[in-house]
């Protein structure tokens, strides 16, 4: 009888603790998986954290553009309109852009395609609108891609950069080939389209 209640007891304390090795087995695997959960956590503040970082770092940099153009155009004495006469009367041709400098040497390039297909870029001062000097430019087929997309045009590059004056200073301006052709221009006040035949002038709301 004895022996009985000692197998019974040493029986029940096995169980008793197993149970307790048991629980604790558990309790260890639910603290691993809560601080998993902790680690998953911080890592996906920080992974937001450096997302925002890298936006607001975007942002400034743009903004940093923004004022470098702003800055640039209020300098300039000569607009784009002017800069694309100036260059055709050096280098006959099509004009299919205008670009003003940002990096403080005051100066237009503007990009004019000549009748045998080749592409020619022109530097105009942006002070007095005297040309500076000209090179070839080596890409040939972007210059007969844009003659392409010219023909039938009743708007030329000069005439684009006068109407989209009306919506600030132009400081760049381009042959938009994707999608329906429109010249594409950048002003001190935003992004514009300007159609090729009617002049209409347009927000860009694809940017």
């Amino acid at each position: 009888m004895k022996r009985n209640i000692v197998i019974a007891t040493v029986a029940a304390a096995a169980l008793i603790g197993g149970g307790t090795v048991a629980a604790y087995a558990a309790a260890g695997d639910d603290g691993g998986s809560a601080t998993q959960r902790q680690s998953n956590v911080r890592l996906a503040d920080d992974d937001r954290d450096d997302s925002a970082d890298d936006t607001a770092e975007d942002r400034s940099d743009d903004r940093d553009d923004d004022g470098t153009e702003v800055r640039s155009a209020a300098a300039a004495k000569v607009t784009a309109a002017d800069a694309i006469a100036a260059a055709l009367k050096h280098t006959p041709g099509t004009a299919v852009g205008a670009d003003l400098d940002d990096d403080g040497s005051r100066a237009w390039e503007v990009s004019v395609v000549k009748g045998d297909g080749t592409e020619h870029d022109v530097r105009v001062s942006a002070n007095d609108g005297k040309v500076l000097g000209t090179h070839r430019d080596d890409d040939d087929d972007d210059a007969r891609e844009d003659l392409a997309a010219l023909k039938g045009a009743d708007v030329d590059a000069r005439e684009a950069a006068v109407a989209a004056a009306a919506k600030g200073t132009v400081t760049d301006l381009d042959l938009d080939d994707d999608g329906p052709a429109a010249w594409s221009v950048e002003t001190t006040k935003g992004e514009w389209k300007v159609d090729l035949r009617t002049g209409k002038v347009t927000q860009d709301l694809d940017d």
